[in-house]
């Protein structure tokens, strides 16, 4: 039985000093197994009640107690306790679930109630439900903040993130911001599901219009009520050198008469820095100034004073231009420039318009095809008015002047997007002015793409090499064209030009990624099936007529070690037998008995074959070779060599790893096979040290059967001779004529009897199993002398000579 109770928590709810409980407990019984459940919120003051097990479990308060209870709880402190009298189980320690299970989403106490006579366990499980008894809090009550002055705007910035140790919804949901117009927030949802804020800088700060920004930053839970927290946000904005000093003029005119004498104060430069400190103190020096300028003009650093020091000559020049540097003490520069007109000097600086402008133009556009429209314009009069305007030469552009002061810009050259995909066109145009001034524009002309570049792959040819009984489905290699064309017409297609292999479409063994170029295997290929693969990949655009081109690629497959060395001589048996070689007795040392011949149908080293002699039966007696398979004797036979030899070869080829098969060689010592039949039945018993464990069983059941013997004929003997005292005391005569022959047991009845016995004898010994056959007359039941034979038939030998020799002297014992 099982009793899932399941309770809704308690809630408790504390004002000053006096507190109100409300409990709210609801129990479902149901049997499955012996398990309770109980649900019950954190905080519940020390003995609160939790359940009543006994009722729950549906046992009698009597034999509850009777039982003897032991109430078991896992943790490291004990916050429930049980009475044993009542049933109730109740707290014994208030529960904080924060303290007790930290980040756990379930925080769940395993007890059990044992009744100890009764030799029953309950599991009690008891779910403490967290409450909103915490409010957000931040780490600190001031949160720091420094921001640069030359910050842009959209600038975000992490705040310290609040910490409620409550789950769910009583934790953290909602973050507020005090209002400020430079600053809002945004409240952002990680991928682990935590809430955390940003500020967003909208406006840029100024540090000379205010220094400081205090916020409130409010953490709002999800509880209810809810409870929240905050923390100041303390924005010190930093000053930065963002300000360039500025010349009160860009450019300072004078008119100084030629007869001024050296000391005269010409002009006087100023600029101003907004900055503090060092950042607004300013230093003043030339930037650009001619020589004649130098040896005439000093520039006083500080106080910006261009004094003439020199002698001025209407002659020699009429204009001086001088750029001036202002620059502050943490770098940045500013330029102004002091014009000092000795006469009528060029003081206006050309103008270019664009009235016309194409921004693209394709790439097969043909030369003479406009670009651009410009007029140039000058204030200046006479030679200080004239103006020239000029590209660059190293562009397939040139301008050409059509009428009056218009340029009309057109292409030169064929152009060509993959080399130059845009051109930034400087057009500088110049005055004749003395010192001459230009201005410059830009124009930014765009190459659009015409499809006329094929794909290129990087080889003319490749080649690949696959390893054979590769995976199905696997990635081989992988092709790449390249086709400098943009968009459209440079997206290539892959796709395998159809080919016939073994008189099966290519397809069906390869497949070619049609985007990216990387060819999969659909068979698991044999290097014995074939050993290339010879096919052509097409690389198609897509642009419109759609270009191509094909690429031959040839696969190798490799071959692997899978495959075991054949063995053709001696050929495999197929009625269980081995082959039979015959060695001559007189054969010389390095006599050729045979040659175990192999194939290995893998190539190079995996179909290098060798031999080796595992095992003989008189080792030492015969060599082989190690590469050629060939058997030799490797000395004289001697009398005591065993009739029947054999050998097993192993064949082993060089992989790896290495695949090897073997043979079992039967090798007779003979010259020919009435040889065999001669020594077969010359060979002695004791010829074979080995045949000793055979002779034992063969004495073994001779004596069995001698025993078994006597025991019959002491048993015909009683029987015969109680038989003979009833005739003599009924008939007080003997007399024999009525009695069957068959009653009476002689010597040739017993020796008609084993040879019934003898009839077929099969003795095993280790792996080898040898037969002899006696076909010694009829073996009926009936014991007749006259059917003995007097000689006994021929040997019908099958097995190991060896063991034949043992069977033989076993039967002669029996007999």
């Amino acid at each position: 039985m099982e009793l899932t109770v399941a309770k809704r928590f308690c809630l408790w709810v504390y004002k000053d000093t006096a507190f109100i409980s409300i409990i709210f407990f609801c129990i479902i019984c149901e049997a499955v197994t012996e398990q309770i459940h109980y649900s019950i919120p954190e905080e519940m003051p020390k003995g609160s009640f939790v359940g009543n097990i006994a009722k729950d479990l549906r046992l009698d308060i009597k034999d509850f107690s009777h039982h003897g209870v032991s109430f078991v709880c896992r943790g490291k402190m004990e916050y429930f306790a049980l009475n044993n009298k009542s049933g109730h189980l109740y707290m014994k320690e208030r529960l904080d679930r924060e303290l007790t299970c930290p980040q756990v989403e379930r925080c769940l106490f395993s007890c059990e109630v044992i009744l100890e006579s009764a030799m029953k366990i309950y599991r009690i499980e008891i779910e403490i439900i967290d409450i909103n008894d915490n409010a957000p809090s931040f780490k600190s009550d001031i949160f720091q903040l420094k921001i640069s002055e030359v910050t842009e705007g959209g600038t975000r910035f992490r705040l310290h993130d609040a910490h409620d140790p409550d789950l769910g919804m009583n934790s953290v949901q909602s973050y507020k911001l005090s209002v400020n117009r430079h600053f809002s927030l945004d409240v952002q949802t990680g991928l682990d599901g935590a809430i955390y804020a940003e500020i967003i800088l909208e406006t840029p700060l100024d540090r000379e219009e205010q220094t400081m920004h205090d916020l409130i930053l409010t953490a709002f839970d999800g509880g209810d009520p809810a409870k929240s927290g905050t923390t100041q946000i303390h924005i010190s904005v930093l000053d930065a050198n963002d300000n360039a000093p500025i010349f009160s003029q860009p450019v300072y005119t004078v008119t100084v008469a030629e007869n001024v004498l050296p000391g005269y104060i010409v002009v006087i430069v100023k600029a101003t820095d907004l900055d503090e400190g060092i950042n607004r103190e300013v230093t003043y020096s030339f930037k650009k100034i001619s020589d004649t300028a130098s040896q005439n003009f000093y520039l006083n650093p500080e106080t910006g004073e261009i004094i003439l020091v020199g002698k001025l000559d209407y002659e020699e020049s009429t204009l001086y231009e001088i750029e001036i540097q202002g620059t502050d003490g943490g770098g940045l520069f500013n330029i102004s420039k002091a014009v000092i007109f000795v006469s009528d000097v060029n003081d206006n600086i050309p103008e270019i318009a664009v009235r016309s402008l194409t921004h693209s133009v394709p790439e097969d556009s043909p030369t003479g095809t406009a670009i651009a429209l410009l007029n140039v314009h000058d204030e200046d009069s006479g030679e200080n008015g004239k103006v020239i305007c000029s590209i660059p030469t190293n562009i397939p552009f040139q301008l050409t002047k059509t009428f009056d002061n218009y340029y009309t810009m057109v292409i030169a050259r064929a152009l060509d997007r993959e080399q130059v995909a845009a051109y930034n066109i400087t057009i500088t145009a110049s005055d004749q002015g003395v010192p001459p001034l230009s201005s410059k524009t830009l124009i930014v002309l765009q190459i659009l793409d015409k499809n006329d570049n094929a794909p290129d792959f990087v080889q003319a040819a490749y080649t690949f090499y696959l390893a054979e009984n590769n995976q199905r489905g696997a990635s081989i290699f992988h092709l790449k064209a390249e086709d400098p064309d943009w968009g459209e017409n440079s997206k290539t297609i892959y796709s395998i030009i159809e080919s016939q292999i073994i008189d099966s479409s290519l397809s069906s063994y390869l497949s070619i990624n049609s985007d990216t170029g990387v060819v999969y295997a659909l068979h698991s290929f044999d290097y014995e099936e074939f050993r290339e693969i010879r096919f052509l990949v097409k690389a198609q655009d897509g642009g419109s007529p759609p270009l191509s081109s094909n690429v031959s690629v040839t696969l190798f497959i490799l071959d692997q070690n899978d495959n075991a060395p054949e063995i053709l001589y001696p050929s495999p048996p197929t009625d269980g037998s081995t082959g039979i070689e015959l060695a001559p007795r007189s054969s010389e040392p390095g006599y050729l008995v045979t040659k175990v011949v192999a194939v290995d149908v893998d190539s190079g080293q995996n179909a290098w074959l060798s031999y080796q002699l595992i095992k003989a039966t008189e080792p030492g007696l015969f060599t082989l070779g190690l590469h050629t398979g060939e058997i030799r004797t490797a000395r004289f036979f001697l009398e005591k060599d065993a009739l029947k030899q054999s050998l097993v070869v192993l064949v082993k080829d060089n992989g790896q790893p290495p695949l090897s098969a073997s043979v079992t060689v039967t090798v007779v010592l003979a010259d020919s096979i009435s040889d065999i039949l001669t020594d077969l039945s010359n060979v002695s018993v004791s010829a074979d040290p080995q045949s000793d464990l055979t002779s034992y069983l063969v004495i073994a059941v001779a004596f069995v059967s001698c025993l078994f013997f006597a025991f019959l004929l002491v048993l015909l003997a009683l029987r015969f001779h109680r038989w003979r005292n009833s005739q003599l005391c009924d008939n007080a005569s003997v007399n024999f004529n009525s009695v069957p022959v068959s009653q009476f047991v002689g010597i040739d009845g017993v020796r008609a009897f084993l040879q019934s016995y003898c009839h077929e004898v099969s003795l095993t010994s280790g792996s080898r199993k040898s037969q002899i056959l006696f076909p010694i007359g009829s073996c009926s039941n009936t014991l007749v002398p006259q059917q003995a034979p007097d000689e006994p038939g021929p040997l019908l030998v099958i097995g190991d000579s060896n063991t034949i020799k043992k069977e033989a002297a076993t039967c002669q014992v029996s007999m």
